[in-house]
Parts: C-alpha cells; structure tokens; sequence
C-alpha cells in the first residue's frame, strides 16, 4: 500500500493480494491448459495472453479517459478543481494525479492509473453542477484513498483475466478449426478449453465484485477521516445515486463498463446487495459513515 496520511486498511491489503494471488493462479491454470490442448498454437497463446495483461496494465489510465470521452485540464481551465486536490494531496501527503473533466450529464468520479505517478482523477461535468464545493471535495478525497491504496491498478488488471479468458477461448476455436480435418478429437478439445474458460471468467468476476465492494467502503472510511467531514461525503453520495434516475437509460449503459471504478454505480431500479454489484449499497454506505460521524463527534476521554 501506497506511503500516505489515508488511515491504512490492512483487510484492503490482504484483500488485493489474494484476488492477484488466486486470479494469477487461474491466469497460468488457463494459459498452461490452452497450450496442452493445442499444442501448435501454444507459443502465440501464452504470448497473447500476457500481452493483454500488460496492455491492461501500461494504458489502463489512457483507454479509462478515452472510454470516458474524458480529457487532462490544467489548473488554469480548472482552477477550483485543482485547487481542490492541491489541498487534499498536500493533507494526505501523497504525488498529486493528473486531473481530468468527462463531458457526460452522469453526475460521477473515478480515479485510474497504473501507480501514483500515472494516476488520473476524473469527474464528470453533471457531478460538478450537482455537488458543494464540500461534497466535491469529499467525492474528491474518497477516489484520491483508490490512488493512495493502489487498489485502482489491482482492479485494472483484475478485470483483464476475464477479457483475458475470452481472447484464448477464441484462439482455441481458431486452433479447433483448424486442425478439425487432421484431427476428430479438435471439437472436445475446444469444447474442454471453452468449459475452462468459462470457469476462469466466473471465478474472478466474483472476485473482483467482493474485491470492488470492499474497496468502495475503504476509501469512504480513508476519505472521511482525512476530511474529517463524513457527513459531506454521505451527502454527495445520495446526491449521486438520487440524480441517476433523471440520466436517460442509453446514457448509464454506454457508462456500464466503468461501474466497478466510479464512486456510485451508473444504474438505476436494481438491488445493489447482489452478489453482482460492484458496490455496497447505499445503506451501508451511510451507515459507516454515520459511525465515523459519532467517532469523530465523541469528546476525548
């Protein structure tokens, strides 16, 4: 975990090292079975494989902007913004991100980047329209904790093994096909590789659904205590679920791939308490909040 003034979280830390551990497992157990299945094509699998993965990880901060129609403004085009992160990074004692502004009407945040230095911080034209210049600043706090902690990469490279799985499945069809006229064993052999696939996709999906959701409460727990203003953060964050029901259903679908790393999923009419959720539901969101509120209330002893 990154060296900061964000309250560490060692259940987040253990937490990441165990979703890498396992989904690397599944990573090699997938590439390892593709290869012995197909062993003509075992070279080009392995290579495409980790060449994903390191896709994945180097451009995470350019295909999050570009996904997100999002572009770097400097403090001179957005002084109040910077002047914002400034003040928390200076608090937090932490390298301050690139700042970047989404022109969409979803009112929301994020934060990407493969490590401190390459980090960007986002927020979206609806969300500065909507908030206080107290909210903002602690929506602004919590994604500045996902940079702190590190978990923006482990996410990043968490949901590949999916995109991942995927890739090499295809890549045995190809393989299936063709060797379908040398060899009458090729469609159980792709039938095999399709059935691990999907094994490997299921199992960190999961994982990076229970990993999201945890994330999510810790950097609302480091953002409030490094604000010291929880109510404002439980403030914006009813602001932000209240305002997606005005957000046309087009628009929130467009968004969907960037759920797992916005501060407030871009949904509306759904159960977040679902094990499919990337985030914890808005109850428990308050309510820790809440806690932290008396906390930080209660006098000294």
């Amino acid at each position: 975990m990154a060296s900061s003034r964000f309250v560490p979280d060692t259940g987040l830390t253990v937490r990441m090292t165990t979703v890498l551990f396992l989904l690397g497992g599944l990573f090699v157990a997938l590439v390892v079975a593709m290869m012995y299945l197909f062993s003509d094509f075992w070279l080009l699998i392995g290579l495409a494989g980790i060449g994903v993965a390191f896709y994945q990880w180097w451009s995470s901060d350019t295909v999050a902007m570009r996904a997100m129609r999002a572009r770097e403004v400097t403090p001179q085009e957005a002084p109040e913004l910077h002047g914002m992160i400034d003040r928390l990074c200076a608090l937090a004692d932490m390298p301050k991100p690139r700042v970047g502004v989404a022109d969409l009407a979803i009112p929301n945040a994020f934060a990407t980047g493969r490590s401190p230095d390459r980090a960007v911080v986002c927020v979206t034209t609806g969300i500065l329209g909507k908030l206080t210049p107290e909210e903002l600043e602690a929506v602004l706090a919590h994604e500045l904790s996902h940079v702190a902690h590190r978990d923006v990469l482990v996410m990043t490279l968490a949901s590949s093994a999916g995109i991942v799985a995927g890739m090499l499945t295809r890549g045995a069809q190809f393989g299936a096909l063709s060797r379908g006229r040398s060899n009458n064993n090729a469609g159980v052999a792709f039938l095999v590789a399709l059935v691990v696939s999907l094994v490997v996709y299921a199992i960190s999906f999961f994982l990076t659904r229970l990993l999201s959701r945890y994330r999510e409460l810790s950097a609302d727990r480091a953002g409030a205590y490094l604000t010291m203003k929880p109510a404002a953060l439980a403030s914006a964050l009813q602001k932000i679920t209240g305002e997606m029901s005005a957000i046309p259903q087009k628009d929130l679908r467009a968004s969907k791939a960037m759920n797992a790393f916005f501060i407030a999923p871009a949904v509306k009419g759904v159960d977040l308490k679902t094990l499919t959720s990337t985030h914890p539901s808005l109850e428990q969101r308050l309510e820790q909040l809440a806690r932290i509120q008396a906390e930080l209330g209660r006098p000294e002893a």
